[in-house]
């Protein structure tokens, strides 16, 4: 879809910006964005007085301070961080493993606090780098709360992934697997997201319970048994529930 408004426009420019692309010139973004060569300017002036973008040796733009700002304000901000932090603490001392909570925003899934007590800790998705929608147990904990009409899209847009590991050939196979995540309150997965690692994830969901993130424990798959599995999957669901709880009390 594109922009409408000049608010849109300029939001547009930031979101071109990636892990695989980190830089951009203003010729590409012209390509790219469709904008004549004044009004590409006059938003990089705007985003650049501002501190959203910073000029580079290159002749290009790319992120600026101002972002590094803002993400040090919402860490002190954030419910689901400061709720969640004390429960990642609890479950990194009693398991050697990376606890996470995970924002769901848009079509994202973002990792906004992490703890961990192990030495080299088993995680490809540190605070602030979306995960796959089609992979992993964090992925597979929010979509089996996501009502029908919002939920198909999204499988069959990710359906190569989900059907790679194993969740079935079709968009109605998938919705049978997640209605099995639903029931059971948390997900498991193998080593589909970062490899050697077990991921078990349970849902936060808001008043409505819809889910808002997720509370992943990461761990090295040759640390745990089937039943110990088990048993770390009832203790984030209890996580999950009760960051959910702390939420709808309006707990600090």
């Amino acid at each position: 879809m594109k922009p409408k408004n000049s608010l849109e426009r300029v939001l547009a420019v930031l979101e071109v910006f990636s892990e695989e692309r980190l830089e951009w010139t203003p010729e590409d973004l012209m390509r790219e964005l469709g904008y004549s060569r004044p009004t590409l300017y006059r938003y990089l002036k705007t985003l650049k007085d501002a501190g959203f973008l910073m000029s580079t040796r290159n002749s290009g733009v790319t992120l600026g301070p101002k972002v590094v700002e803002m993400d040090y304000l919402t860490r002190r901000s954030d419910p689901l961080v400061l709720l969640g932090v004390p429960y990642l603490k609890q479950l990194t001392a009693a398991y050697s493993c990376t606890a996470m909570v995970l924002r769901w925003y848009g079509s994202k899934i973002l990792c906004v606090a992490s703890e961990s007590s192990t030495r080299n800790p088993i995680s490809s998705y540190p605070r602030g780098r979306p995960m796959p929608l089609g992979r992993g147990a964090i992925a597979r904990s929010i979509l089996a709360l996501l009502p029908r009409p919002r939920l198909v899209p999204l499988i069959e847009r990710n359906l190569a992934d989900l059907r790679a590991v194993g969740l079935g050939d079709t968009a109605d196979d998938v919705l049978k697997s997640l209605r099995k995540v639903r029931k059971a309150g948390f997900c498991v997965a193998y080593g589909e997201v970062t490899p050697g690692a077990v991921g078990i994830a349970a849902p936060v969901v808001d008043d409505r319970d819809y889910p808002v993130a997720s509370v992943c424990v990461t761990i090295a798959g040759n640390l745990v048994t089937g039943a110990q599995i088990d048993q770390i999957g009832a203790e984030v669901r209890r996580v999950a529930s009760q960051i959910s709880a702390d939420q709808a009390s309006g707990k600090p």
